[in-house]
C-alpha cells in the first residue's frame, strides 16, 4: 500500500496535464445546445491505449441530434485474479455549460493552476472522477500489479440530462457486461475528507406545465383568460405538496422531498395584453419510497381545481423523470469496504449518507 501512496504522491504533473487536455474539449450534450462527447471520448480512447490497455470496448447510443450520429459510451477492463468479478468505477464524459460567461474570472475551458485548485468547466464534475480511474489504471499497468479482481472502467454520455444514451443505453442494451457480483464506485459526490459516502438518491422529476386560456387587452380582461394568473395559482398549489409528502428521512440533506417551480417561460412582450398561455417548470427531488406516479397524479388533481376556478386548460409535459432506485444497504460489500478504505487512509469515521 506504501507503493501506491507513493505512486500517487508522485503524480500531481500527470494529473494537472490530463486535467488540462481534457478541460479543453467542450463535452456539452446536446440539449444543453453542445455538440456530445465523442471529441473527449476518442481522447479517452487514445489515452486507455497509450496506458497499455487492450480490452476497449465501445457502446454507442444512436442520436441524430449530434454531429457524429451517436453518444459514446467506452468500458475498458484489466484482468485481476479473480476474473468471475469486476471492481467497475464510473465517470462520466459529459459536462454542463459554463453559463455567463462574464461571471467567469478566465476562459471555463481554459484550466487554470491556484496551487492545487484547479478551476475550469468539468474538473470536478467529472473529470476528477475520470481522472482518478485513469491513474488507478495507470499504477496498475506501470507496475505490473495483478488486481483482486478484475478493474473496470466505464466512461459514460449524457448524465447531465438523464442518462438515456449513457449509462441507461448500456444496462438496457448490453447487460452482459456487467456480473451479479460485481461492485460499482461511481466518484461523483465526496467531501474533502470522504467523510461521507452516498448509498441513495432521491427521485427526480422536472415538470413542464403549460396553461391556456384566452389573451385579449388588459383593459378589457372579462374578453379573456388570464393564464397568468393561473399559472401562480397552481404554483402556489405545486408548493403545498411539502405538506402532503412531508416524510423525512435523515440518510438525505435536506431530509425531506422537494418541490421547487423554478423556471417561467415568457408569455407577452408588452405590459398591457393579457397573457392567453404561460408556460412554467417544476423541479421536483422526491424521497425514493413515494412514487412519483403519485406525485404526479396529485399535481393534475391541484390542476383540476384551477381549471374549473380559473377556466383555463392545463397540459404537462415530462422534462426528466427518473424514479430512484432502493438504497444500497449500509453493510453492503461496496459500502463496507469503501468506508474501510476511508479509515484507513483519511483516519475518520465516515458515515452513509443520501
Amino acid at each position: 500500500m506504501q507503493d501506491l501512496f507513493a505512486f500517487l504522491e508522485s503524480q500531481s504533473d500527470y494529473v494537472v496535464n490530463l486535467q488540462r487536455r481534457l478541460t479543453a474539449i467542450p463535452a456539452v450534450g446536446p440539449k444543453n445546445g453542445g455538440p456530445g462527447e465523442e471529441a473527449k471520448a476518442e481522447f479517452t480512447r487514445e489515452h486507455l491505449r497509450g496506458l497499455g490497455l487492450t480490452d476497449i470496448r465501445d457502446f454507442p447510443a444512436p442520436d441524430p441530434s449530434v454531429p457524429c450520429g451517436f453518444r459514446p459510451n467506452i468500458a475498458a477492463l484489466i484482468p485481476g485474479r479473480d476474473t468471475a468479478r469486476t471492481f467497475w468505477v464510473i465517470s462520466h464524459l459529459d459536462i454542463v455549460p459554463p453559463g455567463d460567461l462574464a461571471l467567469w474570472n478566465s476562459d471555463p475551458y481554459e484550466l487554470v493552476q491556484n496551487d492545487d485548485l484547479l478551476i475550469g468547466r468539468g474538473v470536478e464534475d467529472n473529470q476528477q472522477g475520470l481522472v482518478s480511474s485513469l491513474l488507478l489504471a495507470r499504477y496498475l499497468l506501470e507496475k505490473k500489479t495483478i488486481p483482486p479482481m478484475n478493474y473496470g472502467l466505464l466512461f459514460v454520455s449524457d448524465e447531465e440530462t438523464g442518462s438515456v444514451f449513457g449509462l441507461d443505453h448500456v444496462l438496457r442494451e448490453h447487460p452482459e457486461v456487467f456480473g451479479k457480483n460485481d461492485l460499482f464506485l461511481i466518484p461523483d459526490f465526496g467531501q474533502p475528507d470522504s467523510g461521507m459516502v452516498e448509498v441513495a438518491e432521491k427521485s427526480m422529476f422536472w415538470l413542464q406545465v403549460t396553461v391556456n386560456g384566452r389573451q385579449c387587452h388588459a383593459s378589457t380582461p372579462e374578453k379573456g383568460v388570464n393564464t397568468l394568473v393561473a399559472a401562480a395559482d397552481l404554483i402556489l398549489r405545486v408548493r403545498g405538496l411539502y405538506r402532503e409528502f412531508a416524510d423525512a428521512d435523515p440518510l438525505f440533506d435536506p431530509p425531506v422531498s422537494t418541490f421547487e417551480p423554478t423556471k417561467k417561460e415568457a408569455n407577452v412582450g408588452n405590459i398591457n395584453t393579457l397573457p392567453g398561455r404561460d408556460v412554467f417548470y417544476v423541479d421536483m427531488r422526491v424521497l425514493p419510497h413515494y412514487s412519483l406516479d403519485t406525485v404526479l397524479g396529485r399535481i393534475q388533481d391541484l390542476g383540476r381545481e384551477v381549471e374549473r376556478e380559473h377556466g383555463v386548460s392545463i397540459a404537462y409535459a415530462t422534462v426528466q423523470r427518473e424514479q430512484a432506485a432502493p438504497p444500497t444497504p449500509p453493510d453492503a460489500e461496496i459500502v463496507a469496504k469503501t468506508m474501510a478504505a476511508i479509515r484507513r487512509v483519511y483516519g475518520g469515521e465516515p458515515k452513509p449518507v443520501g
